[in-house]
């Protein structure tokens, strides 16, 4: 048990307050210093502007849709979220997986978010053209598609504005360094706002 100096901001907000960042590696800071990763700037964003909503981070580096799925039942009981930032498939995608298993398992993310009352917002992603123009454009589209039919807010690509730096990514060209995290938080942002002012 942790002790009560431990405590986080997150675990002393009530709960209905709560937002969800269900992601990958990008979402979990994969080779960052703790704190510099973009859901960690939200969480100090909405702290500056005295917004009271708290964040947990329930991203895993790897993950794919189909973790995710098995993962957030217990995610929902566990932090009764609010918002539920929904960032996954890039690993998927890279893996060359199918892309109706992908939707069903997003969709199957988005409706049972929806049942517990959180809204839910859908965070797009592109891969690189090495995997095919088809696959590629498919897989990019999903993500408007399911936006469209659940009526959901959409980020359109998560490293708009990042991909055009290469220097702004790690050793392994996927993952992004310390400097690109600001402009990933500003992509998200818009999208998000308007929910947390319902």
């Amino acid at each position: 048990m942790a002790p009560i100096a431990q405590t986080s901001a997150a675990q002393d907000a009530p709960a209905s307050r709560r937002v969800v960042v269900l992601g990958d590696s990008l979402s979990a800071g994969y080779g960052l210093a703790q704190g510099t990763g973009w859901v960690a700037l939200l969480d100090k964003r909405l702290k500056e502007r005295k917004v009271d909503y708290s964040v947990a981070n329930a991203s895993i580096s790897g993950d794919t849709t189909a973790g995710g799925r098995s993962r957030l039942p217990a995610v929902l009981t566990r932090e009764k979220p609010a918002i539920v930032v929904l960032e996954l498939g890039a690993n998927d995608a890279l893996r060359g997986l199918s892309l109706a298993s992908s939707e069903a398992n997003l969709k199957a993310m988005i409706e049972a978010s929806q049942a517990t009352g959180a809204k839910v917002l859908l965070v797009g992603m592109r891969i690189p053209p090495n995997y095919g123009p088809d696959y590629g454009e498919r897989f990019f589209a999903m993500f408007g598609k399911l936006a469209q039919q659940y009526k959901l807010p959409l980020v359109p690509f998560l490293l708009d504005g990042v991909v055009q730096h290469p220097d702004w990514f790690q050793e392994d060209r996927i993952h992004p360094i310390a400097q690109a995290q600001p402009t990933i938080l500003d992509n998200v942002w818009p999208k998000l706002e308007p929910l947390l002012k319902r």
